[in-house]
């Protein structure tokens, strides 16, 4: 029976190492830097997958699914893209897309880097929602590329950042600043105004975007986009994912956003000569006198003028009747 005991505690203690061990492998592939292109290719394909798959042909018409809301009023080629529907912190309904125009009601995947890639893939290709199949539309390869993004890219940066301000609450500015001098203003420039983006309708800076979406910024920093294909990668350059934050730290500290409050102090008054008004001495005071006697006088008798024509006008009238 003692024996039993040994054995039984052996297995229980390597059960737990070994589960100690895949925690620990998950958990330490969040803080290395991403290096593998194909979690990189998955990022852009979360992105925009039309932009990446060559001669993509994007359906017409609304995704299936997204009939399932009424909130977000996008249409078209818009409604097919994964980060439509579960935001660029991949928590959908429970993260930044929660509410306003962007808000879908839809469920995030951060809770899917649990899974496993073929559990993954199966779900991109419909097998749990027939409506929610992409195998006609992506090829093998790229929805493995999904899933090891999925698996291995994900971040919850909404531990960094506050959602209401949208700024990172703290960072190393100084690391921040090196990195963005490297790798970014090379084409930003210093103050992040070179380029700009198209963003809701609307053309802004780098330090717009930072403000306005920092999640967005932080997952192309990352990955890049499939749009500006010659952008470096964090994930090249060997950037940890504090590092993708102290960049945007760096630049929400520092670069121009538009919407810094302009502080104006007391409006400085100038004397104005004086131009008329009371007399300034007894002179100009007799002068003033005259002047307005003569003004009263002058319409005294355009007053008086215009009665007396009133007066013979009648007479005139009058005298015409008795005739």
């Amino acid at each position: 029976m003692k024996k039993f005991n040994v054995f039984l505690g052996f297995l229980v203690v390597s059960f737990l190492v070994v589960i100690t061990a895949n925690i620990a492998a998950r958990v330490s592939a969040r803080d290395k830097p991403q290096e593998e292109a194909m979690v990189a290719r998955g990022a852009q394909l979360y992105d925009d997958w039309s932009k990446v798959v060559p001669n993509a042909a994007v359906p017409g018409g609304n995704h299936p699914i997204w009939a399932r809301q009424s909130n977000n009023t996008r249409s078209g080629a818009d409604t097919w893209r994964c980060v439509s529907c579960h935001g660029w912190d991949y928590q959908g309904k429970e993260g930044a897309f929660r509410a306003g125009a962007n808000a879908t009601g839809f469920s995030g995947i951060l809770q899917s880097t649990s899974l496993e890639s073929d559990e993954i893939v199966s779900i991109l290709s419909g097998v749990d929602d027939p409506q929610h199949d992409f195998s006609s539309l992506l090829t093998a390869d790229d929805l493995s590329a999904l899933a090891e993004f999925i698996r291995y890219g994900l971040l919850d940066d909404n531990q960094f950042i506050d959602i209401i301000s949208r700024q990172v609450e703290s960072g190393d500015l100084k690391n921040g600043e090196e990195k963005y001098s490297a790798a970014c203003a090379t084409c930003h420039g210093s103050d992040g105004t070179s380029l700009t983006f198209r963003y809701e309708g609307t053309d802004i800076a780098l330090g717009t975007l930072a403000l306005q979406d920092p999640w967005r910024f932080l997952h192309r920093t990352r990955f890049g986009t499939a749009r500006a294909p010659e952008m470096p990668l964090g994930v090249d350059l060997g950037w940890t994912p504090q590092d993708s934050r102290d960049v945007l730290y760096f630049i929400q500290s520092n670069l121009p956003s538009g919407f810094e409050s302009t502080e104006t102090g007391p409006l400085e008054i100038k004397p104005v000569e004086n131009e008329g008004g009371p007399a300034q001495n007894w002179i100009t005071g007799v002068l003033t006198a005259f002047g307005a006697m003569a003004t009263s006088l002058g319409f005294a008798v355009l007053v008086g003028a215009l009665l007396v024509g009133i007066i013979l006008l009648l007479v005139w009238l009058l005298r015409s009747r008795q005739s």
